[in-house]
This record gives C-alpha cells, structure tokens and sequence, in this order.
C-alpha cells in the first residue's frame, strides 16, 4: 500500500478518511486518496533517539478526537529515558513543541515496551519493559514499586497532565499490572473489554496473554514464568495467582524469535476472521490468528494464502477496521479477500 521507513504504529484519523503512520526515526506522516504526503505530520526526530529497540515507539489520538485535537505519543528520548508527551492539533496541524507528561529514565537500551492505548474506561494505557539486558537483570519483573515491567494507566482528562488513574492497585501509583517482559504491542478490543498482550520472550517462548481489562493488580508472571514454563527458578516454580498466557509459541516453530502483536479484526471485508487475534513474529514473518472468546482455540495459520510479510514489527486498522501489517522494510500491507 505504501513504504515508509520504519514503520511502527498505524490509526486512522477519525473526522477524516485519513490514516496516520509513525516511523520510528520520529515522524508522523498522513496517507489519503491512495499516497503518503511529501512531508511528515509531526516531526520530532530532533528529541528522539533511534537506536536498536529506541525510537518513536507509539501514539494514541484522544477518543474525543478531532474535537480535544489531542495526540498522544510515546518515544525513547536522546539519553534514552522513556517519555509520554502529548500533542495539540488545530486546523489540521500540529504544535510541534508538545508537553512532557510522564518520564522514566532506562537502565539499559532494549525492552522499552512500545503501545499507549485508550481503553474503553477513557483511561491511557502504556507497556513498559523489564529496564532492559537480559533475565530481569534489574529485577523488575515482580517490583510492585517500579513502572518497568508494567502495564501503566494514565488518568489524561486535564490537558498536559497524566495522573495515575483512580483504582490503580500498586504502591507504583502509576501501575495497573506487572509481571511483563517487554510488551511491545498490547491491543484493546472495546468490544469485549479484553486486552491482548504479546509480550516477547527470553530465549525458548514467546506468549499472549488475554485479560478483561478493567481487572487490575493482574501478574502476568515474568521472570517467574516465560510463557508456561518456570524460568526463575528453572524449576518448581510457584505460579498460583499468576495470569498465564493463552498462548505460547516456541522459538524452535518457524522461525520464531520475538512475537509481534496484533489486532483483533473487526472489519467486514473477511468476515471468517471476525473476532480473531493477528499476530506475527519479527523473524518468522508468518501471519497467524485465533479468536480471543474462551475457549481459546489453537492458531491458524494463514502464510500460505499470504505470503511471508518479513520483518513485521507491527499491526494496524483503518477506519472500517481492515487490518495492515507493518515490516522493518518499509512496507505498509493492507490484509485482502481473493475470493475464488
């Protein structure tokens, strides 16, 4: 459909016929009528360091958008500490000086979560990574008093603040879950109150776990477990109250090296996939989905009728909710009906 370099997250613009994609390198650029505008959007690559896993990692739009004409988004700044900033758009164009709402310095470079997302409580939501290196090295995973390795939930009702929202259940004020690894893509499906998370994993599973939303204080289990097995301690580990994941896919399946999440389709042009999960893999390329209603069936397989999308490192939805998959190459692909 198009090519932008890096492309990381993808919406549509409500009030237009517009989708918006990001770029990891720190840029915003509308497409419409079939073409990708000559200039970005919003460019802050100037703020934005874009190394490795650093960069524009996501943006959320207000629900009340384009009346609030607020934009949300959440990127790896130059000395690499997590920010959430907020936008203001007016007239179609966007201040690029922006707010600072929330700020997280990093111990290490990698594990920077990625999705901000609005749930259907009108709350923002943000993963946040384990702070990075490997094995929960900074001991993150079940620290109740950190951000890092959390889902967070933000109240963002007054402009150019984010609260912690009311109810959250940590002595983190901020924190709504904990136990994540590096959640770079989680979805919230308004229809049914759940969220998916496809947080990646060490070296043997990755896995996707699938919660109501609105349930606070969940421990989706990291380092305790990766995936449905004991990782620390390797053995015998003690999983009661965890929230296991639905899914795990082994790194000896296709491929497999870090899982990428994922929609929930909810268009109308392949209506066999109506309530199902999408997700890929960075390395496996494959294009997979199962429907997120209990009881959780195994996934199907679709990269045969497909094709491989490589590198996908993200997922996104236009306004009739038809789904697009983003690769490191550049590519936008729009996901097709052939019927025969």
């Amino acid at each position: 459909m198009a090519n932008v370099p890096f492309p990381i997250d993808l919406a549509p613009v409500p009030g237009t016929s517009r989708l918006l994609i990001a770029s990891k390198e720190g840029r915003l650029w509308m497409y419409g009528d079939g073409r990708l505008a000559d200039e970005p959007w919003l460019d802050i690559s100037d703020r934005v360091r874009n190394r490795g896993e650093q960069g524009l990692l996501g943006f959320a739009l207000h629900p009340g958008y384009p009346d609030s004409g607020r934009l949300f988004v959440h990127y790896s700044a130059l000395n690499g500490d997590t920010v959430l900033a907020e936008y203001t758009v007016a007239d179609g164009a966007v201040d690029a000086e922006g707010a600072v709402l929330f700020r997280l310095a990093q111990p290490a470079a990698n594990h920077n979560g990625g999705t901000i997302a609005f749930g259907p409580d009108g709350y923002l939501y943000m993963g946040l990574g384990d702070g990075g290196g490997a094995n929960d090295q900074f001991g993150h995973g079940q620290n109740e008093r950190t951000p890092l390795g959390a889902l967070l939930r933000f109240d963002v009702s007054v402009p150019g603040i984010a609260s912690p929202a009311p109810g959250n259940p940590f002595p983190a004020p901020d924190v709504w879950s904990i136990g994540l690894r590096n959640p770079w893509r989680f979805v919230i499906d308004h229809p049914s109150g759940l969220i998916v998370i496809a947080d990646v994993g060490q070296n043997l599973f990755e896995e996707v776990s699938v919660a109501p939303v609105a349930a606070g204080g969940l421990n989706y289990g990291w380092p305790i477990t990766e995936g449905l097995h004991c990782f620390d301690p390797p053995s015998d580990c003690d999983a009661s109250g965890l929230t296991l994941p639905v899914l795990e896919i082994s790194h000896a399946d296709s491929g497999t090296c870090s899982i990428t999440g994922g929609v929930v389709y909810r268009g109308e042009e392949i209506p066999e996939l109506y309530g199902h999960y999408l997700f890929s893999d960075y390395c496996g390329g494959y294009l997979r989905s199962f429907p997120i209603g209990e009881p959780f069936d195994e996934p199907q397989d679709w990269t045969e009728q497909v094709g491989n999308a490589g590198q996908v490192v993200a997922f996104g939805t236009d306004h009739a909710g038809e789904v697009y998959v983003l690769n490191a190459f550049g590519s936008v692909l729009r996901l097709e009906a052939e019927r025969g």
